[in-house]
């Protein structure tokens, strides 16, 4: 297995976000490489950091490249959704911000032995916890053609998601897909020529797709949200770095509700729910990468940051 070390996508623009006290408490509760969190640590004095990964081999690595600041940090294997929880457990109470990059990880995606690249062969798997039960073999090799064709318009934006689903099925029908070339191979066979000519990987979308459903990654993404802002100190911040329209949609709409106060219909003349706004939000339009970080890392070009504070 190769380092595992990730770029980190709007480093500074994070950093400034949470706006870190020294003497704070701070969550990344998508700990990956641990290139933000070095950050965040190395601005604390008597504050802690508390990093999460659903990845051991990511929590691992972080564990060594976060040596220097071990007296502040804490590391904790869980599913970022499960944020409120991990804090319960440790015995506090809020925290003086949260930061959530839902990106995948560049070690993820290029260690051709966990079945995330369609560039290198090796068994579909696609877990970020090797603890779960779901894996990529199951979703293509048992999901029904209605299943996958809708996880490849929701979850890839693929155009052509009808024609690869159809060609999934038909090929299982012989024999199992096994391997990740193998499925590159049946995605190629569903597209036309010049589909196949496009600068972008023709199976790039697919494999997006089904990584998504295999993590459960949107409902993830939704229940992160519930659990944040809740955790979050008066004056708290939360910072989302998104990647996919659909991660964008739930953190943008989960932000504006929590800034809303009353709900009560237009037709009341007086407020009955009582609602106040929990957050105020501080990116009316979400934060990208400028021109130099993504000459240095073009990853980051889809990358989208929004930040809320709790009032």
């Amino acid at each position: 297995m190769s380092e595992f070390h990730h770029v980190s996508v709007l480093l500074d623009e994070c950093i400034e976000g949470l706006n870190i006290k020294p003497d704070g408490i701070y969550v990344d509760g998508t700990l990956g490489g641990a290139g933000h969190s070095c950050h965040i640590s190395e601005r604390l004095t008597t504050g802690r950091l508390i990093g999460i990964d659903r990845d051991p081999v990511a929590l691992e690595a972080a564990g060594k490249r976060l040596e220097p600041f071990a007296d502040r940090v804490t590391l904790v294997h869980s599913n970022f959704c499960r944020m409120g929880e991990v804090l319960r457990d440790l015995g506090i109470s809020g925290v003086d911000g949260i930061l959530l990059d839902l990106g995948v990880s560049s070690p993820q995606l290029d260690d051709g032995s966990r079945g995330f690249s369609y560039m290198t062969d090796a068994p579909l798997d696609m877990r970020m916890d090797n603890g779960d039960a779901l894996t990529a073999d199951a979703v293509v090799n048992t999901w029904s053609y209605e299943e996958l064709k809708r996880i490849l318009y929701d979850y890839g934006e693929e155009r052509y998601a009808p024609a690869i689903a159809a060609a999934i099925v038909r090929r299982r029908e012989n024999t199992p897909i096994r391997t990740t070339l193998e499925l590159v191979d049946v995605i190629r066979s569903a597209m036309p020529p010049a589909a196949l000519r496009e600068k972008q990987h023709p199976a790039k979308r697919t494999f997006q797709a089904i990584r998504i459903a295999v993590n459960d990654e949107l409902n993830s993404v939704a229940k992160a949200m519930d659990a944040a802002i809740p955790c979050l100190n008066p004056g708290g911040r939360l910072a989302v770095i998104t990647f996919h329209s659909l991660e964008d949609r739930i953190v943008k709409n989960a932000m504006a509700a929590a800034a809303k106060g009353c709900i009560c219909p237009p037709e009341f003349p007086v407020c009955v729910c009582g609602r106040k706004p929990q957050v105020t939000v501080l990116t009316r339009k979400p934060i990208v990468s400028g021109k130099e970080e993504l000459e240095r890392n073009p990853r980051a070009r889809s990358a989208k940051l929004r930040v809320c504070e709790k009032r």
